[in-house]
Order: C-alpha cells, then sequence, then structure tokens
C-alpha cells in the first residue's frame, strides 16, 4: 500500500485542534506534519478546509441479533458497511450466550457470522445469559481470547435476566480477571408485571411501551447495580441510559470514587415518548429503554451529563427491524400488532451516530469539538482496551480517519442510508457537517460519495481491559 498524505485539514483529536498534514504509512499514522514539509512518492488527499477526525467508534450494536421471532434486519456486511458511510470505522457487537449453551460456543457462533463480512474492524462484549461454574470458568478464556467486557440484563426475564445472586457471581469474577460488566438496568421484574396491567386494560398501542417501563426503575436497576459492584470491585459500565434517575445513581457513585461508567445512545438525546404516539407508527420508535418525556427534563440532564463526564460515550444501540417484512429475515415490527410487549425492541442508528452528535452537539453548541471526539472515539477506545491503536490521531495509531466538511450539509432519510432497514428515525432532519473520506487502516473506503471497501475489509480486535479506571 503506497504511502498517503492527507493535507491541509485542521487534525482534530480529543486534546488538540492544529494545523497539520497526516502521513500513513500502510495501515498507520507514521507522522503528523507542519505545512512547511517536503514528502516525496506519497498520494495526496486533500483536506483543505476539512476537519481530519479519528474515526467513530460505536461499542453498542446488535448485528443478526435474535429478538422476538425474527433477527435484527443489518448483518455484518451491511451494517459495517452503513456505520464506514456515517464515518464509523469500528464496532464492538455483543455476541450472545442462551440458557443452557456455553459461552465459548456462543462468542464462536459470532466470530463465524463476523468473520469475513465486516467492512471495518470489530469486537465483541459476551452477553452472558446463563451465570452457571461453566460460564464462570469461561469468561476467563474469553478474556484471553480479547472479550474484555460482559453484559448482564436485569431486564427480559425469560430471555436474558439475571437475578442477583448470578449478577454478584459474575461480577465477582469480572472483577478477578480485570474485566467490565455491561449492565442493561431496569427492574424488569416489576415491568413484566406494569406490561401486563396495561394490556389487560385494553392498553396495546406502543406508546405503552414507553408509559410502562418507568424511568424509576431505570433508577433503581441502576443503583442495585452500582452497589453489587461496590460490593464486589468490578468495574461496572450502564449500557443505554436514558434516564435522569439512572444518571443521578451513576453521579452519586462516581462522587464516591467508584469505577461506575455510563453510555447514553442519540435516540435519548434527540426523540422522546412523544415519538412513540400516532398509533402503530411509534413502533419504530420502540427500544428498551423506552424513549422519555422531554418536559420531565430527561433529555437536558443527560446533556449535562455528557459536558461533565458523568456520562463518558455515545453509543447507538443499533439494532434495527423493518416496519414491513424484511426480505431475509421476514415480519418484524409488525409482529407487535394489537400487543405492544411483542414489538422487537430496536432501532437503527450505526450509520448517522456521528453526524447527529456533530449537528445536535457542536453545531448547537451543547458540546465542544474535542468532546465530540472523546465521547465518540477516543473514550470508547480507552474504556473497552483498544486505545492507542484506536480512537486518536497519533504516530503509530492505525490510520482510521474520516475527512469531514463542516461546512458541508445532508437530509437524513431512508432513501439515501445505508442500513438494511425500511424506515429512519431521524427522517429529513437536516444535518449540518458532512462525512467526505474516510480511511479504514490507510484504505479509503468511502470518498466522493462511493464505497470503495469490499466485505472483509474489517479485522477481529483481540481488546485489552479497560484503560478508563479512576
Amino acid at each position: 500500500m503506497a504511502k498517503k498524505l492527507i493535507k491541509g485539514g485542521t487534525v482534530v483529536t480529543a486534546i488538540d485542534q492544529m494545523d497539520a498534514d497526516v502521513l500513513i504509512d500502510g495501515d498507520q499514522v507514521v507522522g503528523l506534519l507542519g505545512r512547511d514539509h517536503s514528502v516525496e512518492d506519497v498520494e495526496v488527499i486533500d483536506a483543505t478546509g476539512m476537519l481530519v477526525l479519528p474515526g467513530g467508534i460505536d461499542v453498542h450494536t446488535h448485528m443478526e441479533l435474535p429478538f422476538g421471532g425474527t433477527k435484527a434486519a443489518d448483518t455484518f456486511e451491511t451494517g459495517t458497511r452503513a456505520a464506514a458511510w456515517g464515518g464509523t470505522t469500528t464496532i464492538v457487537d455483543f455476541a450472545v450466550q442462551t440458557v443452557g449453551e456455553s459461552a465459548m460456543d456462543g462468542w464462536e457462533a459470532w466470530m463465524e457470522k463476523a468473520r469475513g463480512n465486516c467492512a471495518i474492524d470489530y469486537g465483541f462484549h459476551m452477553i452472558t445469559g446463563d451465570i452457571n461454574d461453566q460460564t464462570l470458568k469461561e469468561m476467563e478464556l474469553l478474556s484471553r481470547e480479547g472479550v474484555t467486557s460482559f453484559k448482564m440484563f436485569m431486564a427480559y426475564p425469560g430471555v436474558f435476566y439475571s437475578d442477583d445472586g448470578q449478577i454478584l457471581r459474575a461480577m465477582q469474577k469480572a472483577a478477578e480477571d480485570g474485566s467490565t460488566i455491561c449492565m442493561h438496568a431496569e427492574n424488569g421484574i416489576a415491568i413484566d408485571v406494569l406490561v401486563e396491567q396495561a394490556l389487560e386494560r385494553g392498553e396495546t398501542d406502543p406508546i405503552y411501551h414507553g408509559i410502562v417501563r418507568k424511568s424509576i426503575l431505570e433508577g433503581e436497576a441502576t443503583h442495585r447495580a452500582i452497589k453489587l459492584a461496590e460490593l464486589t470491585g468490578v468495574q461496572l459500565y450502564i449500557v443505554h441510559l436514558s434516564a435522569q434517575e439512572a444518571l443521578d445513581e451513576v453521579i452519586q457513585a462516581r462522587d464516591q470514587g467508584l469505577n461506575v461508567y455510563a453510555e447514553t445512545c442519540p435516540q435519548y438525546l434527540f426523540l422522546s415518548l412523544e415519538n412513540l404516539g400516532n398509533g402503530f407508527d411509534g413502533a419504530k420508535y420502540v427500544c428498551s429503554p423506552p424513549l422519555r418525556d422531554e418536559e420531565a427534563g430527561h433529555q437536558e440532564r443527560l446533556w449535562q451529563g455528557l459536558r461533565t463526564n458523568d456520562l463518558q460515550i455515545v453509543s447507538t444501540d443499533h439494532c434495527p427491524f423493518c416496519m414491513g417484512d424484511h426480505h431475509t429475515f421476514g415480519t418484524q415490527k409488525q409482529l407487535g400488532q394489537g400487543d405492544f410487549s411483542k414489538i422487537p425492541n430496536g432501532m437503527p442508528g450505526v450509520e448517522p451516530r456521528m453526524g447527529l452528535m456533530y449537528n445536535g452537539g457542536v453545531v448547537e453548541g451543547r458540546i465542544s469539538l474535542n468532546r465530540f471526539v472523546e465521547i465518540t472515539a477516543t473514550t470508547p477506545a480507552k474504556m473497552f482496551g483498544m486505545y492507542p491503536k484506536k480512537g486518536t490521531i497519533a504516530v503509530g495509531s492505525d490510520a482510521d480517519i474520516v475527512i469531514f466538511d463542516p461546512n458541508g450539509s445532508h437530509t437524513i432519510s431512508v432513501d439515501t442510508h445505508h442500513m438494511d432497514v425500511d424506515y429512519s428515525a431521524y427522517e429529513g432532519w437536516e444535518m449540518r457537517g458532512k462525512v467526505e473520506t474516510v480511511l479504514s487502516k490507510g484504505k479509503v473506503i468511502i470518498s466522493d460519495d462511493q464505497y470503495h471497501g469490499s466485505p472483509g475489509d474489517g479485522e477481529y480486535l483481540a481488546r485489552g481491559t479497560s484503560q478508563y479506571v479512576i
């Protein structure tokens, strides 16, 4: 691979903004050069007037996830290609262990799904859905394979749910190995009672999904998870935090000096309970935790948490299901006609994340440009053992780079997105800023509104333990 020079742009990292040219040799950055230099025999990529950013890292995706009788619409091929179009160059997806299955078998199954199909680099967390002696032993084996984070659910009884005893045992093992526990924190036992009662009252529309999954139950579960983490000493990462009650618990834990962290997602920053209205059309917006009531102040508190670093990361929980039949996986959101509890939970988001956060965060003055890079690339890399290979532009780092036009614009639409789903949650939104060129390990995979990559460009990342600890 010939040397490349990204010339004339402004390089932005989590801590710096500099007028510099980026020299790439093979798959790595080998120099950050001042304007007064002489480099010969290179392919020049003109970035004049552009921002040169680290490739985005989405540490919460669900490609091909089985859910409620169907599967998430995006495969590893379509989902990672869409991610690249949006300026994301690394994902960390979730391998799944179901009840009665070994965790190693689950990881190997997901490795097979991804192998040779990904447009960008990828790693895995492990959903541990069956905590027993064998699973605890396999957690250690998986950590040696670069799976250093394990997701548990306080929700979905009968599917992925773990009780407090199982959570305690898994946390003890993760703490021993230096791994991270990722927690879906909602009180699923209480929620199921509220769901049953709502359906008995004839409340079947999608909006009731948001109404019954009370924010106080996210706060309660977050508190409980934190206390178990405090007891065991494990690093705890709350996934897809949506509610101010949960954020309050995270803030209190961090004020105590605990290694407790959290992510939120664009849907919780930009959408609300109101989107779940309008009859069954609201099924587009069914995810868990649900979209929250904007008037209750959840959105503004989440933005505040991002500014104060009480929320460290914005990922997507990308788990798309079509409103109509999917060409491969069949009926999806329509499974919940007449019963909101049967709507597959999840929304598409891996492609628009970077644009949404730039427009809604930087352009609208909620966060700085450096903070934008920090929450979409640098901290994800540090939190999940990929830094400085990923998440920054520095000598020796992978040449995962996005050339971004801050003065460009684009409109989000199902007609132009590349995710394999038949709607956009942000249809018609006008975005300031546009991804112009994307490099993955030095290879240009997006430029001139064309995809130049291929399945198999992405490689598996064996991750280290978290570098983001107090």
